[in-house]
């Protein structure tokens, strides 16, 4: 069963408790937590709550791998993947999402494929390895900032992820890389972008990544994973405004991606 999942990124800056009341409130099938600097996210006991109180499961755990949570659960990175695992497997999550290691972290880097592969073989659970972009200022050639590097569909990765505002800056066509990644692809985050220099999140249909053809696409191809909503909503001047966009989110998501039966 395909589900339509909220990632509580989406509600930032408001907590992972928000983000599971508006995702009942809305109409969302799931939740995907982003641990992150909100204590909340990281807390197994406090989330299977949230669950339990919205009956809203989750369906995936993002792993804090971004530049503001290089602290969250220490600065040991697969001592971090290993949490993020476990706190999937406790509440139920079939889905880590990661990021591939920045340049920065060379020994992280050397061994990050063979060892997202031996960490699913050893949780039972899957690491699905998320498409990031360049670094650009502008509208320039960019630099290379992740190894093995940004395209996980050019690596062996088991479980792979696809998230539109990354692909927008990349400038990446998300059919074509769906296709290369083909029975890898595991794990959509859905969103937009205008394709400059900045990870915008927009509301998806509201940029130029035809993300009406792209799930009218995973559609025919019975693509059989999870779609997030992974959205900004920072700019919202209300709870009402707020509302509005998860809702014009979630409505397209189900309006685009229907798997045709014959």
């Amino acid at each position: 069963m395909n589900l339509i999942a909220l990632s509580t990124a989406s509600v930032y800056p408001e907590s992972t408790a928000h983000a599971f009341g508006y995702a009942a409130q809305t109409g969302y099938d799931a939740v995907e937590v982003m641990v992150g600097i909100d204590a909340l996210s990281q807390q197994t006991a406090a989330i299977k709550q949230l669950v339990d109180h919205h009956e809203m499961p989750v369906c995936a755990i993002h792993a804090p791998c971004l530049l503001w949570t290089q602290r969250v659960w220490g600065t040991e990175p697969w001592g971090k993947l290993e949490r993020s695992a476990e706190l999937a497997a406790d509440v139920g999550a079939e889905v880590v999402v990661v990021h591939p290691p920045f340049r920065w972290q060379k020994d992280y880097a050397a061994g990050f494929v063979d060892g997202i592969a031996a960490l699913e073989a050893s949780t039972g659970v899957a690491f699905a390895v998320e498409n990031m972009y360049p670094w650009r200022a502008s509208s320039r050639r960019g630099m290379e900032m992740y190894l093995p590097g940004w395209d996980p569909s050019e690596q062996p990765y088991a479980n792979t992820t696809i998230d539109l505002s990354h692909a927008a800056i990349a400038g990446s066509d998300v059919i074509e890389m769906a296709e290369r990644m083909g029975d890898r692809l595991r794990h959509i985050h859905l969103t937009d972008g205008s394709g400059s220099a900045k990870d915008e999140h927009l509301v998806p249909g509201r940029g130029v990544m035809k993300a009406a053809a792209f799930l009218s696409h995973l559609a025919e191809r019975e693509f059989g994973g999870h779609i997030v909503l992974e959205i900004n909503t920072r700019k919202c001047t209300s709870r009402a405004e707020r509302v509005n966009d998860l809702i014009e989110s979630l409505d397209f998501a189900r309006q685009h991606f229907a798997i045709r039966t014959p």
